[in-house]
């Protein structure tokens, strides 16, 4: 199955087939002197297309020079190869889209129950993970899908860095993944990362008993204003699911709010993972 470069190809050849509306794609094929499958592999984002293609599918379509500035720069970015292509050989397609996502979100809001986040795991902490997984037992991929996982936390350097959200069970600060040095170390990523500019680090107590979120680990990533409606990603072992509906959406947003409210502030966030990063080093 062909794989999108990004999300932006798949909302430019969304956007193309509604503005193709009743047409028949073989007369609008015919009109600008393609094959009827050339179309059909842009509306359905498995081809990107040239800028000069674009505006003459455009001038067919009558959408005016001066609105299609958006539709040229969705073309742009879906024509750019992807920094994670070397690694696709590795994960499942889902996780592909999930890479695209990511890369665009300017928000992230990200609720954990048994691990610390990708973006702010340490390489031997990741390692011990995906080593645990069921579904690779090969030493090739396990290195190419480490090496993806440190390359996503370049998210956080970006300019300007996506707002990111997140709120951990106070379980994971004590499960030892990778040995005991290994947890220690994570926890004093945990730390640093908690201080830094754009990033919301809360931990859910268990004192905090029941709440919206224990059936699952959950994400809502959100997107520029005018560009993409939010979308939910849960991992799963076979992969990853995505919810787009906007009820759906509105449930895992007030399960995070939840949580967000039973959780302990940022800073007294900050002195439970030092308090127990130094419980490790006893």
């Amino acid at each position: 199955m062909a794989r999108p470069t990004s999300t932006a190809r798949r909302e430019l050849g969304g956007e193309l087939r509604r503005l193709r509306g009743e047409r028949r794609a073989v007369d609008v094929a015919t009109a600008l002197g393609w094959s009827e499958s050339k179309l059909s592999r842009i509306e359905t984002a498995h081809t990107g297309i040239s800028e000069p293609d674009l505006d003459r599918l455009l001038t067919l379509y009558g959408v005016a020079v001066e609105d299609r500035s958006r539709l040229r720069d969705l073309a742009r970015r879906g024509r750019a190869r992807a920094w994670w292509t070397p690694y696709r050989s590795s994960v499942p397609d889902p996780y592909d889209e999930y890479l695209a996502l990511e890369a665009e979100a300017v928000r992230i809001s990200e609720w954990e129950t048994q691990m610390v986040p990708g973006l702010l795991q340490t390489d031997e902490y990741a390692r011990a993970v995906i080593e645990a997984g069921v579904d690779i037992d090969d030493s090739a991929v396990i290195q190419r899908r480490l090496a993806l996982r440190m390359a996503r936390q370049s998210t956080l350097t970006r300019v300007p860095p996506p707002s990111l959200r997140i709120v951990i069970d106070e379980g994971v600060l004590l499960r030892q993944v990778g040995g005991l040095e290994a947890q220690r170390r994570q926890l004093a990523r945990l730390y640093e990362a908690s201080s830094r500019p754009g990033v919301e680090l809360m931990i859910l107590p268990f004192q905090a008993g029941a709440h919206a979120g224990l059936s699952e680990s959950f994400m809502v990533l959100e997107f520029a204003t005018g560009t993409r409606a939010p979308v939910v990603h849960i991992e799963g072992l076979t992969g990853g699911l995505f919810r787009v509906k906007p009820e759906e959406i509105d449930v895992y947003r007030d399960a995070f709010d939840d949580l967000q409210e039973r959780s302990l502030s940022p800073e007294d966030s900050r002195t439970v993972i030092a308090e127990t990063r130094d419980r490790l080093a006893r």
